[in-house]
Formats: structure tokens, sequence, C-alpha cells
């Protein structure tokens, strides 16, 4: 795991864009793993930017996302398909044949989080999946005491994550119980993860998934086992490492190597 420490969320989202701008570059068809969710916002404007500026062709791209809310239409403002839509897809030349968001107002929603799996193997796989982290350390909805090897299934959402996305529908009696959420089994099969975790906030789950013991109570601490995980974090969520001078001298390391 490779811990890299910035100064604010802007810097951390640029350089989260060109880790996946990379990709894309060296692989025309990538396959990328997207998040939701206040984080990542600066990272898409800034692969918009990219797509406008410097001729970043989303063309044969494929995208998968996390997770969306169940019983929630895609065309409502606080669904992941209208955010994606929203901040991302609309704004670069990605097809839209090409995205998938689960479908939260499934019937069968064993059969939706079945074939999302499929259609993710089908796809050869997730290249680089992008993150960010709870406060409680979830990914994804993969709440706390969550199976580290689940799948894509229907999952409730504990009342903290709840409180934590008002935002995205008003009120707490307005936010849904339950989503559907690739599991940690899932997420953990993508070639390339790249975690964002920004503000005081996140220092107690940043301080579990880079030192913690890997436990279910932390569900992003299992990232420890993956052979490939970059964690973009900045000064204020960094607080609690210990290791942070060791953080600062990769990071140096890293950054030259981006150059």
């Amino acid at each position: 795991m490779d811990v890299i420490i910035v100064n604010d969320n802007l810097e951390g989202c640029t350089l989260g864009a060109k880790i996946i701008s990379d990709v894309v570059k060296t692989k025309s068809n990538a396959v990328l793993g997207l998040a939701t969710g206040k984080t990542p916002i600066p990272l898409y404007g800034e692969l918009v930017k990219k797509h406008n500026e410097e001729g970043l062709d989303f063309t044969n791209v494929k995208s998968f996302n996390l997770d969306e809310y169940y019983n929630v239409p895609p065309t409502k403002e606080g669904s992941y398909h209208y955010f994606m839509n929203y901040q991302l897809f609309s704004k670069i030349n990605i097809k839209k044949e090409n995205t998938h968001v689960p479908n939260g107002m499934a019937q069968d929603v064993e059969k939706e989080c079945n074939e999302y799996e499929e259609n993710i193997r089908n796809a050869g796989g997730i290249d680089i999946q992008l993150l960010g982290i709870g406060r409680d350390g979830h990914i994804g909805f993969n709440e706390p005491s969550c199976s580290l090897t689940s799948r894509t299934r229907l999952e409730a959402l504990m009342e903290d994550t709840r409180e934590a996305n008002i935002s995205d529908f008003g009120s707490i009696e307005l936010m849904p119980h339950y989503a559907i959420t690739m599991g940690i089994g899932t997420i953990m099969e993508a070639k390339e993860i790249l975690l964002l975790a920004f503000g005081e906030s996140k220092q107690d789950a940043v301080k579990g998934l880079v030192e913690g013991p890997i436990t279910s109570m932390c569900p992003a601490s299992i990232l420890q086992m993956h052979p490939n995980v970059k964690v973009i974090i900045d000064i204020a969520a960094s607080k609690k490492l210990s290791k942070i001078d060791f953080y600062k001298e990769k990071t140096k390391l890293i950054i030259n190597n981006e150059k």
C-alpha cells in the first residue's frame, strides 16, 4: 500500500485524476470502477478538463459504479445515476451503453446483483477502482461487520452512513435505508485501487485502513492485502498515523515518478 500525503483535497484529486488518465492513455479500452460522494467531485472535474483540453479519449472506456440507493429512480437528483451523469458522463465522450450503475429499481435484486458481477467479468475485470472511505471505515456501502469476501448485494445502511449522506436527499427522513453495493470481494479483484480521504473527520478511518488490524469492523482495512493500492490523503486526514515521516518520504518518490 502506497500512502501519499498531499496538502489538500484539490492537490489530491488532481493527482488522482492523473493516475486514472494514465490508465486510460495506456489502455484505450480500460475498465474504470467509479465512486460517488463529495470526495471525488474535483477529480471528475479534472478528468473533464483533461478530456476538453488534452483530448483524453473515453470512446472505448467502460465504467462500473460501486453502488446505488435502493428503490430510488435513476432520474432522481439524489440517485447515483443522476450524480454520475451530472458530474462526469455528460461531459466526456464515454458511450452511455459502456457506463454501468446498479439498478436500484430492479424487481429481482438478486438477479441484478449477479448480472452486475457477470458484466464486470465479461468486461475483463476492473483496471482501476476509485474509492472513498466513510468515517467508520466503510468502502462502497460495505458497512462495519460485513463479510470481507462479500459480493454485489443489497445492503442495509447504518444510521451514521445515512446521516453523512443527508445532503443527497435533504433530510434523514428521506434518506434510503438500503443500497445495492459492490462487495469487498468484488472490489479486491480490481487490478489497481485508488482511495481518496480528506479532512479531520477521516483520521480514524485512515488510521484503521493503513495501520490498523484487518477487521470487518473497518472494512477498508482489507485493502492492506491488495498488491496495488494507492491511498491519497491530505495532511488533516493523516494526523493519527504513526509512521507519518516514512509516508512523507515515500510520497516524494511517488510524486517524482508520476511527473
